[in-house]
């Protein structure tokens, strides 16, 4: 074979793998083609869960948004409402909508605040405290259950005043349902007290800690600092001086008539 021919089949080739190249590159592509396509989201139903993508929210939940919420996260005397149920919730009679309990009784005449004193009954040895002890309980040491679905200690003959501490749940949304108390099963239980109250804070702590001690009594639980430690004397006398400062700058703080 001569090398004229043997240069006539490689230009024969190479020309027809060019061709092909151009004819398969060429080529329309498809709508989509060479694109990431991410899955379609399915609507929830028959019992399934829908994950939702990074940046939406998830369909159908009916939980509040957060962290479990302890008493030290608390920054305002108000607890969180239920969240509102989502329509395939609504449509199923067997899933009853929680509404929020609605009283007057240690309703706060006003919201404003300067601090919060947190202290925590727990159950011991990661245990849990039942929801119909806890009423019992509740009402042995002198708490009342009312505003925002929780317990709180009046003032003896001026319930108008507000609460001088309040008792909530330790997990969230803080609040009890007393409909459902006898399956509640709680971890612990939240006493905060909002200052200034409508008492002189070192009296209103003097009223919350024996309150506290009282429940973790009748409960067989213990009585924990902001921290979530034992409760100890040298904590409780720090808080004792530092609310009587408090009281003392409160009373600076008021201007007294001249004479």
């Amino acid at each position: 074979m001569s090398d004229a021919t043997v240069l006539r089949l490689v230009i024969l080739v190479v020309g027809a793998a060019l061709i092909a190249g151009l004819y398969y590159f060429g080529q329309p592509r498809k709508p989509g083609q060479g694109r990431y396509k991410s899955t379609p989201q399915r609507k929830p139903g028959n019992g399934e869960r829908v994950e939702p993508r990074i940046g939406e929210s998830e369909v159908g939940s009916d939980e509040t948004s957060g962290d479990v919420r302890w008493a030290s996260d608390v920054q305002a005397p108000e607890l969180p409402l239920p969240a509102p149920r989502s329509r395939d919730a609504q449509a199923d009679d067997s899933q009853p909508a929680a509404a929020p309990f609605a009283s007057s009784t240690g309703r706060r005449p006003d919201a404003r605040f300067e601090r919060i004193v947190t202290i925590y009954v727990a159950a011991r040895d990661s245990g849990t405290i039942a929801g119909a002890e806890l009423v019992v309980a509740a009402e042995k040491a002198g708490l009342e259950f009312g505003d925002m679905g929780i317990f709180h200690r009046l003032v003896e003959g001026r319930p108008d005043l507000g609460p001088i501490f309040s008792v909530a749940n330790m997990i969230k949304p803080g609040s009890f349902d007393m409909a459902r108390i006898a399956e509640l099963r709680t971890p612990g239980l939240t006493f905060f007290m909002t200052l200034p109250g409508p008492v002189r804070a070192l009296d209103g702590w003097d009223t919350m800690l024996p309150a506290a001690q009282r429940l973790a009594e009748l409960l067989d639980a213990q009585v924990l600092d902001e921290n979530h430690n034992a409760l100890g004397r040298q904590t409780i006398q720090h808080l004792r001086d530092d609310l009587r400062a408090f009281d003392r700058a409160q009373e600076r703080n008021v201007i007294k008539p001249r004479r």
